[in-house]
């Protein structure tokens, strides 16, 4: 299978899982890179780029700005881009209103980029992204002076840029796209900017500031950039996604004798929660870490089965694992009960993950107790297989993938098509790693 994924794809039972991967360049850094490319002084190349479709939003977005960019096509559903900056100062006004798909990475670090422009800028994006909550992002760039006009705290909104005031800010949930928005509109701002996290959060943004020459403060929880600091243009390479790489890594762990090797993916602590669950599971893990580009720690992991234990997740994990949590409900079909606490930010995904990813593993023959911050799932033996939906989740779509391999029986997965916002050809990898 080639090109875009089909919009319903048949899952069949697997034996065993062996071989090596690689996955799609991390989204989280690749938004971070090319966000920070356009504002430095010059030309930057970024190798491994992700040619996902909320990456491509961001890029988009970007040429609307005034910003020249080039990509070029790579293997592994990457590519390389190279962005001729602007510097912090010089993005242009845009024509036209700028639409972040169904990017809420792009619209909500875009937001704080664009809080300290001098001139006007509306973000929207598709129907689900316009139902997500950007409250969290307003209040902090309107307490730095901003002006940001939406639709009940929702998307579209309208950025009214002006000049900005550094602020010490302690968001009330932690979210690492509401700390990259403020450090960067802290970028164009008046004086420090300081945020207090009250739970760690990856840290890509702050790492790739450095990178790109920014001096960042961090001390006793507590990140902080001064205004006004120019950024340096870089020649980039984007690590493997560790969130993509988790879908593989459940699957090895959960199907028996499988071994799989996934090469060059990104390492970095504040990603590897899911791998420290899976040991607590049972699985085999090992990692290897080869290289620190751009600050990044990469390198291979390799991931066998084993006999795996019920697993509890609660609420000090979860900001580590947010993306990771409907991969790790998928680990029920296979055999150990999965519980999730303290979850409540899934219902404000891509789509509400916790009632969607209930419903689905229900729809395979997975018994789940849905909960108001989190879910109970298990299983009865081996899941008879059935029609999931994936409700226009990307992640959900790849959890019931990795589910459906478990069964009694093949299982359908609906709106198959939406795994080309992260991950495109999810499903051909799938099948070349069948042994």
């Amino acid at each position: 299978m080639s090109g875009a994924a089909p919009t319903w794809v048949t899952v069949a039972p697997a034996r065993r899982l062996r071989g090596r991967v690689r996955v799609p360049g991390d989204k989280s850094i690749s938004h971070r890179y090319a966000l920070l490319a356009a504002l430095a002084g010059g030309t930057s190349t970024i190798a491994g780029y992700s040619t996902g479709a909320d990456c491509r939003s961001t890029l988009d977005c970007l040429r609307a700005l005034g910003v020249e960019i080039d990509e070029s096509a790579a293997a592994n559903a990457t590519a390389t881009v190279t962005v001729t900056g602007r510097g912090t100062a010089g993005l242009s006004p845009p024509a036209r209103v700028l639409d972040a798909g169904n990017s809420g990475t792009t619209m909500r670090l875009l937001a704080g980029i664009l809080a300290g422009q001098p001139f006007d800028a509306q973000l929207t994006g598709d129907a689900s992204l316009r139902r997500r909550p950007m409250r969290r992002v307003i209040d902090p760039l309107e307490r730095m002076g901003g002006r940001v006009e939406a639709n009940d705290g929702r998307p579209p909104l309208r950025i009214r840029g002006r000049p900005l005031q550094g602020i010490t800010y302690a968001p009330p949930v932690a979210s690492a796209q509401v700390k990259s928005a403020v450090l960067l509109a802290g970028l164009h701002a008046e004086g420090t900017t300081r945020l207090r996290e009250q739970a760690p959060t990856r840290d890509h943004t702050e790492r790739a500031l450095e990178a790109f020459g920014v001096p960042v403060d961090r001390d006793d929880g507590a990140v902080a950039i001064v205004g006004g600091a120019p950024l340096h243009p870089l020649r980039l390479s984007v690590p493997g996604d560790p969130s993509s790489a988790a879908f593989w890594a459940a699957a090895a762990a959960a199907v028996p004798d499988s071994d799989l090797t996934i090469e060059a993916v990104g390492l970095n602590p504040t990603r590897t929660a899911f791998l420290d669950v899976l040991r607590r599971a049972g699985a085999e893990v090992e990692m290897h870490v080869t290289n620190a580009a751009g600050g990044e720690p990469g390198g291979d992991l390799r991931i066998r089965s084993g006999s795996l234990r019920d697993v509890a997740v609660g609420p000090a994990e979860v900001p580590g694992l947010i993306d990771e949590l409907p991969v790790l409900g998928a680990l029920a079909a296979h055999g150990p009960a999965v519980e999730v606490s303290g979850a409540a930010e899934l219902r404000h995904k891509e789509s509400d993950r916790i009632t969607a990813l209930a419903a689905g593993l229900r729809a395979i023959g997975i018994r789940v107790e849905e909960r108001p911050d989190g879910f109970r799932a298990e299983r009865d033996g081996p899941p008879p297989g059935g029609a999931a939906d994936a409700a226009g989740d990307h992640r959900l779509a790849m959890a019931f993938a990795v589910a459906a391999l478990a069964g009694a029986g093949p299982s359908v997965i609906e709106g198959a098509r939406v795994v080309d916002v992260s991950y495109p050809g999810f499903f051909a990898v799938l099948d070349s790693l069948r042994a």
